[in-house]
């Protein structure tokens, strides 16, 4: 997560972080609206047709000052009080409505259960079709960069590749086709994308090394799928939010491996995969896809 102050003229810093009281900065810095009661928070239905505001039209006016090499191409102040969000191209951040302080993040409906930043970017890239990793640091550079000139991975179209060295191999849940090629899989049993995911790979020839994350507030949940004496069956559970019967007590520090492990490399987001070789896909994939990207794996 980054937050920029955009440091043009002073208010009161109470009086401009008010509106923002209710957001909490979560793990990975993934941005997260937890006042689940907060009007129009999960009322506004994302897909609607939106009609500029006069709050948007001053947000909008006020970008064109402070970020005058951004092409902003809408900016909505009515989903989430306090908060408007900002698109520009494929790209989505947010800011409060002094547009003085821009947010890199997610924002998730507690009382819903939707991810809306997630929505966001698949009507503006339908083509990509995003998991929960939209809150990455890899983003957060693509978003702010090229305003500097700097070449990103994303501009470059150079891959982004992860070593898996570090991590000790009882942070994995293993599961899927024994005989199939590997896949490390970066998921938060609260995660849409990652239910949607899981029922992919299990449809494939793959072996799955799951290696749970918070993101979504979801640790306890994944403390009791790590120590289930079944534990294929309990993510299978985890994932249909049917109770867990089989769990005990057991140690669970491996998992805060993945933890840390997550936070180093700035994964705010889930489903993160990996190949064998190291190779990342950032969010959900259809069959066809993760198929053909699986064969490309170099020993």
């Amino acid at each position: 997560m980054k937050l920029k102050s955009l440091n043009l003229g002073r208010p009161s810093l109470r009086q401009t972080l008010m509106p923002l009281a209710a957001i909490v900065l979560g793990s990975g810095g993934s941005l997260v609206w937890a006042n689940a009661n907060a009007a129009g928070a999960g009322d506004a239905a994302p897909n609607s047709a939106h009609a500029p505001s006069e709050a948007d039209q001053a947000v909008t006016t006020l970008l064109k000052q402070r970020l005058p090499r951004t092409q902003v191409s809408r900016v909505n102040c009515q989903l989430v009080d306090g908060v408007c969000e900002v698109t520009a191209g494929s790209q989505l951040f947010y800011v409060d409505r002094t547009a003085r302080y821009l947010l890199i993040g997610r924002v998730y409906d507690m009382q819903t259960r939707q991810d809306l930043t997630a929505v966001r970017l698949l009507e503006v890239n339908p083509d990509l079709l995003v998991g929960g990793a939209a809150g990455s640091k890899q983003e957060a550079q693509e978003v702010e960069t090229p305003r500097r000139g700097v070449s990103t991975p994303a501009a470059s179209g150079a891959p982004r590749m992860m070593s898996l060295a570090a991590l000790p191999e009882a942070g994995g849940i293993v599961w899927g086709a024994s005989s199939g090629p590997s896949v490390t899989v970066f998921s938060d049993f609260r995660c849409g994308y990652c239910r949607a995911l899981s029922g992919v790979l299990e449809s494939m020839n793959v072996r799955v090394i799951e290696r749970p994350i918070s993101v979504l507030g979801s640790r306890d949940l994944a403390n009791q799928v790590f120590c289930a004496r079944d534990r294929r069956k309990a993510v299978k559970a985890a994932y249909a939010g049917t109770p867990i019967t089989d769990t005990r007590t057991c140690d669970t520090s491996p998992l805060d491996a993945n933890e840390r492990f997550a936070r180093e490399q700035g994964l705010a987001g889930t489903p993160v995969i990996v190949r064998s070789d190291g190779a990342v896909i950032e969010g959900f994939r259809p069959r066809e896809v993760l198929e053909q990207w699986l064969k490309g794996a170099k020993s």
